[in-house]
């Protein structure tokens, strides 16, 4: 069975959504299926896995620092074992980024590259990134945010319709890895 790990932060409780849905998704898809936060997966070792899930909330068009020092310390690790290799040879695994986000400003725009960034984490260690997937989500600390920015009226995102979406989404890639 392939084994698939989903590592996630969250602040307000969109991207913990979002990171459960995965889970129940990959599950189906008949995958053992593992999810934690960021700042409990010091010792995982992705290479552990067939699939490394990794999601934030875009915070001013990046991760949030919790999330870029985890990131940056794991890349360093492996980095220094040898790992990141010129060219990034392929190792035979692979990442999926999701990023949620608000954009009260621009949208999408905020959100992309905080997804690319996580992305070349696992891109220089040899993993493929097989999807970003971005989530528009309520701007939970903000009134103003939620209502009047060029997203409109975003209070309850994401739905538990997205949320089936995004686990319907994950069991095909399961599937997919599976098959």
């Amino acid at each position: 069975m392939k084994k698939a790990i989903i590592l996630y932060c969250s602040f307000t409780g969109n991207t913990k959504k979002v990171a459960k849905a995965i889970e129940v998704g990959l599950t189906k898809g008949g995958m053992q299926t593992s999810i934690m936060k960021f700042q409990d997966a010091e010792q995982i070792d992705y290479f552990d896995y067939d699939l490394v899930c990794v999601g934030s909330p875009s915070y001013n068009w990046s991760v949030p620092q919790p999330v870029n020092e985890f990131l940056k310390k794991k890349f360093t690790y492996y980095k220094r074992i040898g790992k990141v290799k010129p060219s990034s040879p392929r190792v035979g695994k692979n990442a999926l980024v999701f990023c949620t986000y608000s954009g009260p400003h621009t949208g999408i725009d905020e959100a992309i590259p905080t997804g690319l960034y996580m992305g070349q984490f696992f891109d220089h260690i040899g993993f493929d990134v097989l999807d970003k997937w971005y989530i528009l989500s309520e701007f939970i600390t903000s009134l103003e945010n939620s209502t009047l920015g060029r997203m409109g009226d975003i209070r309850g995102l994401p739905t538990e319709e997205k949320l089936k979406e995004i686990q319907e989404n994950a069991r095909k890639l399961a599937q997919r890895l599976a098959g």
